[in-house]
């Protein structure tokens, strides 16, 4: 049986290279889990991140018309937002999952939440993808190739760790051994009642 991390890794690259079928930031999301669910949630949330990725490049491009990247930038900003939801979203599943677990006296409280740990997951699936693309490329230098390998090692070491840890926490959460408190982000730049340049112009 997977553990939660090997399942949601394998749904991380599947929508990473479902993405890249089509290549456009543009595309509609077709998600092949029924929804929902946790899985749907993960396959979501690494859409998410890949087409943010690729929004985060075309915007780095020096001959773009400004008009564009403002467009480019606004569209990022609501992403984000999208993207703190669905995390929030994915940590109510867990929250829900736990619920009747009673934490023993000893219990503490982790730095992270379980999905904000997945967030970081779901990114590293994008930036090996990415990685790996660079590292095969024909069209580089040995010395590009050798730099982008060794980084990749490091990218794929660093899931292993991060997937390890994230089974830990779930099963200390599941134990009682780690108390599950989740903090909303309160993100304020995008709430016109909460950002002053906003609230300002009315």
């Amino acid at each position: 049986m997977k553990t939660f991390s090997e399942n949601a890794n394998a749904i991380f690259d599947q929508a990473t290279a479902d993405y890249h079928i089509k290549n456009d930031v543009n595309t509609p999301i077709t998600n092949p889990f029924e929804e929902g669910t946790i899985d749907s949630f993960l396959y979501e949330k690494n859409w998410i991140d890949v087409v943010q990725w690729h929004l985060e490049d075309i915007i780095r491009d020096p001959n773009i018309d400004p008009v564009e990247a403002l467009k480019i930038k606004r569209t990022i900003d609501k992403s984000n937002q999208v993207r703190t939801d669905l995390v929030e979203q994915i940590d109510s599943y867990f929250l829900y999952l736990y619920k009747d677990v009673k934490p023993s006296p000893a219990a503490t409280i982790n730095t992270e939440s379980p999905a904000w740990a997945l967030d970081r997951l779901s990114i590293l699936a994008v930036k090996i993808y990415h990685m790996r693309e660079e590292a095969h490329r024909t069209d580089a230098t040995a010395e590009h190739i050798e730099k982008c390998d060794q980084k990749l090692s490091v990218l794929l070491e660093q899931r292993t760790d991060l997937s390890s840890a994230i089974d830990e926490l779930l099963d200390e959460i599941k134990s009682g051994n780690k108390v599950m408190k989740v903090y909303k982000q309160m993100k304020m730049y995008n709430d016109p009642s909460l950002n002053p340049v906003l609230y300002g112009k009315k």
